[in-house]
């Protein structure tokens, strides 16, 4: 049997924002493993890297409390890359939906 291949961006007309943000890398739609992989590898990288960045400053100016501060900076920078594209796409929804609706008004009065 041949498998037939499906274009990586999904259905035509639909732009994929993200992983995160539920796009699809397969064409039946169902990417929530590797959406939760996305997920988990912004928040366990960024707390990973910034924790560094916190222990290589703990060293430097001799402190001991830079290490937790990175943890929670990377904690917090992580669930934005993961979460943001998501609020963010909901936005352009709106907007979107704004706009021809105040599109339509303006045809409707000429």
């Amino acid at each position: 049997m041949a498998k037939s291949s499906a274009s990586p961006s999904g259905p035509p007309g639909k732009a994929k924002i993200s992983v995160a943000a539920g796009g699809s890398d397969n064409a039946e739609g169902s990417s929530t493993s590797s959406a939760g992989m996305a997920v988990f590898g912004y928040i366990a990288g960024g707390i990973l890297v910034w924790s560094l960045i916190g222990w290589g400053l703990d060293n430097l100016f001799k402190t001991q409390w830079m290490v937790v501060g990175g943890a929670l900076l990377g904690l917090i920078g992580g669930m934005y890359l993961s979460f943001a594209p998501r609020f963010r796409h909901r936005q352009v929804k709106e907007d979107l939906a704004e706009a021809e609706g105040s599109a339509g008004k303006t045809t409707d009065q000429s």
